[in-house]
């Protein structure tokens, strides 16, 4: 090997022939039947386990972004699944594309945004920072990442309980208060109802627990992925996807309609 080649090294995982080692701990002694699927995920990402209040933290933001109805996403999945039921996991992922700025991905921009401001604004007035976000923003004519909802107003119930269990649990520090912060100052400035959503508080969440932005959307794919595993499972037994798409054909190809009736 050139001495110059950085060697290809992992600490996720090896296995030799009796025995599977995850993070450098013993899957079947020290995994199977101990941890939960949400603290587990905390020590792939992390590396460590969680301590009590990190875990139920961790897995309040976890489960906050399983189900939302009938989304795009779950639409899509149903619809790939009625095309290729031999291929669930296509499905799946189909709908997980579908996981950016609109749905359920925010979740990154929120906790970089928390992340960048206090790091660039270390001891700064948290009121005074999400002012100054705000006006950034807008002066740019960019969407606030984790501020505002199409239904959930004037508060998203999922944002106000997570706040809560970070309270409960000792980790609401100036992350959370910079983002309910901003989530004020967006609706002073817009003089509209622009709460702080769940994937702002997920992102505000993740950066108290000392996760990466980077991997903040990561944290709702898997939530979502739970989802739409669900929404295949009741494909199966209650199938929808067909009707959705014979329906959906049937009005667009309509020939009586006149191109103003078309839009209304």
């Amino acid at each position: 090997m050139n001495k110059h080649n950085k060697p290809i090294r992992s600490g996720m995982g090896r296995s030799t022939p009796d025995r599977i080692f995850v993070q450098g701990r013993d899957l079947v002694k020290d995994v199977i039947g101990t941890l939960n699927l949400g603290d587990m995920a905390y020590l792939e990402m992390t590396g460590r386990l969680p301590d009590a209040h990190q875990s139920r933290v961790f897995n309040a933001i976890l489960v906050t972004l399983v189900e939302h109805g009938m989304t795009p996403m779950a639409i899509a999945t149903r619809l790939v699944y009625l095309g290729a039921p031999e291929s669930l996991q296509a499905a799946v992922a189909a709908g997980l594309c579908g996981m950016g700025t609109t749905f359920a991905g925010t979740a990154e921009g929120a906790a970089r945004m928390l992340h960048e401001a206090w790091e660039q604004h270390d001891g700064a007035d948290a009121d005074t920072l999400a002012r100054d976000i705000v006006a950034d923003f807008r002066a740019k004519g960019r969407s606030i990442p984790g501020v505002g909802h199409n239904l959930h107003k004037p508060q998203d119930p999922r944002t106000a309980r997570l706040f809560e269990v970070a309270a409960q649990e000792g980790h609401a520090g100036r992350y959370l208060e910079l983002m309910q912060a901003i989530g004020r100052h967006a609706q002073a400035a817009y003089d509209k109802p622009l709460p702080v959503n769940a994937t702002g508080a997920i992102g505000a969440l993740c950066c108290e627990l000392g996760i990466s932005w980077k991997a903040a959307r990561g944290i709702a794919v898997i939530g979502r992925a739970v989802g739409l595993v669900g929404h295949l499972v009741e494909e199966q037994g209650n199938p929808i996807a067909r009707e959705i798409w014979l329906r959906t054909e049937e009005e667009a190809s309509r020939q009586d309609q006149t191109p103003a009736d078309a839009g209304r």
